[in-house]
């Protein structure tokens, strides 16, 4: 195998930049826009940074979400589609026509993740927050010793919940803050310390600050904060409130890293990237124009924020409107890093030309999402219902799939959704701008959706994608089963 360094002479590689990328937890692709959550640090951030308009999460629930980001490839291929637990098993709902896939636990030793390629390219690697790449050990949502971040390419591991309310009991809150102060957040602290850690190393760096903001539970303490919502914004509901304390505490905590970035003298040298791993809870935020919310297909449950600042190589202030993807990060920082893919089949694709020119444009792709599970966990199933705009619950979902057809100039692109229970496919064009209506599904003859259907079908074959198997209802699952 070829060193890193001759790999990158041959490729041409001039510049191996730091790299930080910051995942928010169920961040909605418009949270950062909504007046009641002002993020000044993140506005500050995007008017220095490239602004991706139809970017995308490869899954609309946490794990799935993180795996394909880490490794390149889509949770179909991973057969990585849910979030981890702490035992095996499948979903014990009783009442449904269809069988979901087993639980994946963890993300197989064999999987090669960006912080491996990197640290095999002379890059120092951390992560610092939350990793849901495991079976819970010792609590919920913490890491095995065994099947961590450590054993995944990572040189430094923090696991600290941070200031989040998963850190603490209901019975355990912190005491009241003075007005225009935020609680101590060691998550954020601790990626400060590896960023000053840095400051006089020639050797470029690797780290993911995976935040748990702004995920339930939605508990906030900056009192002082809530009251000036409350005061600002009368009209808004007390979770909505809570919400907004959450997003300006993320903001507050993003200000911190990218200063730190500042003092240790290496802004300059490091492309940050800042996006979501998934969108956002419907509970406490409105995905309008667009339908869905985490845990659907629809566009509200995987389009995220995706801003990249590289000063120097990223005009700021720019837009990007191709399709990019969480799959999309591997590929890309292997070619910056000069480090050679891994021999597998990958999902995600270099997104190089479109950072170092905001007019460029990529080539056409397919983009497959598969979620083959039912959500919400259930003792029973309900009736299954759909996802809506803006509707401020979380219905019951059936298993469901779905395809962006993207990038070809001689047609708009088209997205096709299979629901795997009621058998039945939908089909949808976007506009010039990106938008798609998916209120209104194309109106199909018998061929057209027979064709339809094959063409989604075909890409969950060639992903080698799990399927809900059907089954009798005498095979429910057994009540001591849950």
């Amino acid at each position: 195998m070829l060193s890193a360094v001759v790999f990158a002479a041959l490729v041409g590689v001039t510049e191996r930049p730091n790299v930080v990328v910051i995942l928010a937890d169920d961040l909605a692709w418009n949270d950062l826009e909504q007046p009641q959550h002002a993020t000044p640090h993140l506005d500050r951030f995007a008017a220095q940074s490239c602004r991706f308009t139809q970017a995308y999460a490869a899954a609309p629930i946490c794990s799935a979400s993180r795996a394909a980001l880490l490794t390149g490839r889509s949770p179909a291929r991973l057969h990585f589609e849910f979030v981890t637990k702490a035992e095996p098993g499948s979903q014990p709902i009783r009442g449904t026509d269809l069988q979901a896939p087993p639980y994946t636990l963890d993300l197989p030793e064999s999987e090669t993740t960006v912080a491996e390629l990197l640290r095999e390219g002379g890059y120092a690697t951390a992560l610092v927050g939350k990793w849901h790449l495991n079976r819970h050990h010792g609590g919920y949502l913490r890491w095995h010793p065994e099947r961590g971040p450590m054993q995944h390419g990572f040189d430094v591991a923090v696991q600290t919940f941070g200031s989040h309310p998963y850190g603490r009991k209901r019975t355990d809150e912190p005491a009241p803050l003075r007005d225009g102060a935020f609680p101590k957040d060691e998550l954020t602290e601790r990626a400060c310390e590896f960023v000053r850690s840095r400051a006089d190393s020639d050797q470029p760096f690797f780290l993911l600050v995976s935040h748990y903001f702004v995920h339930t539970p939605v508990r906030s303490t900056v009192d002082w904060l809530e009251r000036d919502i409350r005061r600002q914004f009368p009209d808004l509901d007390s979770k909505r409130v809570q919400y907004a304390v959450f997003v300006r505490q993320l903001d507050h905590l993003v200000g911190q890293l990218l200063a730190a970035l500042d003092d240790a003298g290496v802004a300059d040298d490091t492309l940050v990237l800042f996006t979501s791993d998934n969108g956002g809870d419907p509970r406490f935020v409105d995905h309008g124009p667009l339908r869905g919310h985490k845990w659907s297909l629809y566009e509200g449950g995987i389009r995220v924020p995706w801003l990249v600042r590289w000063p120097g190589v990223v005009q700021a202030g720019a837009t990007q409107s191709s399709v990019v993807v969480g799959t999309d990060l591997l590929p890309t920082l292997a070619e910056l890093a000069g480090v050679a893919l891994p021999a597998r089949p990958l999902d995600g694709v270099s997104i190089v030309p479109l950072l170092r020119d905001s007019d460029a444009t990529l080539p056409p792709r397919t983009v497959l999402w598969s979620f083959p599970y039912y959500h919400p966990e259930l003792e029973d199933a309900a009736a299954i219902e759909e996802a809506g705009v803006n509707d401020g619950r979380v219905p019951f979902l059936e298993p469901h799939a779905a395809v962006r057809v993207t990038g070809d100039p001689s047609q708009p692109d088209r997205k096709l959704l299979h629901f795997f229970e009621s058998q039945r496919t939908e089909g949808y064009v976007f506009d010039e701008s990106g938008f798609v209506d998916e209120t209104q599904p194309l109106h199909w003859n018998e061929a057209e959706r027979q064709a339809a259907t094959e063409v989604l079908f075909t890409q969950l074959h060639e992903h080698s994608a799990r399927l809900p198997q059907p089954r009798s209802r005498k095979q429910q699952p057994a009540a001591e089963a849950r």
